[in-house]
């Protein structure tokens, strides 16, 4: 059992991000201040001192969540599958676990589009989020084949996010079938390059 201490640090953190996200929805996150937050989430402001300290903060809790989630939901019977098929699960696991926060997260999305500097402060959140998808999925090897598929995990999730942002069916379809087509065409880049990159997770037997 946990401590009281940590529970109610996370039952706190969940309220939090439920605001943060909640407000989003509802208004430009750029006009998204801490005070209304903590207001919405019940809490004076100085319980999101020091740990949710700013918004970029909030979102680098709340990309922890999910990342929780989506590993929380391994299927060590996964692994016998290929790895095009590991990789759909993993992500459409990230899309499932991301659809209920959907209009707050447009709101953020658009916001990062016209603030290029608050992107680039989350973009090591990113990379750290796609290394854990990439591990679930099994291709998170050393060297140049683990760097490719890291690369190649996170511009086809990029590449999915706006089908996503936008599909408002229950059951995903549309992003489902955006994805499917992003790794068919990712699969057959990764099918060109030289075979031994791939051996053993890193270049062997050059010439």
């Amino acid at each position: 059992m946990a401590p009281t201490g940590d529970t109610d640090t996370d039952t706190r953190t969940a309220a939090v991000i439920a605001a943060a996200l909640a407000l989003a929805a509802e208004q430009p996150w750029s006009g998204v201040g801490l005070a209304a937050i903590a207001a919405r989430a019940g809490l004076p402001l100085v319980d999101l001192y020091p740990d949710l300290q700013s918004k970029t903060a909030i979102l680098r809790a709340f990309a922890r969540r999910i990342d929780r989630l989506v590993l929380a939901g391994e299927d060590e019977s996964l692994l016998r599958e290929p790895p095009r098929d590991r990789l759909f699960d993993v992500l459409m696991r990230r899309f499932e676990a991301l659809a209920p926060w959907r209009a707050g997260l447009r709101s953020i999305v658009a916001a990062e589009r016209r603030d290029p500097l608050e992107a680039l402060r989350r973009v090591p959140d990113f990379l750290a989020s796609m290394r854990w998808m990439t591990a679930a999925a099994g291709l998170d090897g050393d060297g140049i084949a683990g760097f490719i598929h890291r690369r190649g995990a996170e511009a086809v999730f990029l590449a999915v996010l706006p089908v996503f942002l936008a599909d408002e069916s229950e059951d995903l379809a549309r992003t489902m079938a955006a994805l499917d087509r992003q790794l068919t065409r990712g699969d057959r880049i990764l099918r060109r390059l030289p075979m031994r990159l791939f051996r053993g997770g890193s270049v062997v037997d050059a010439p």
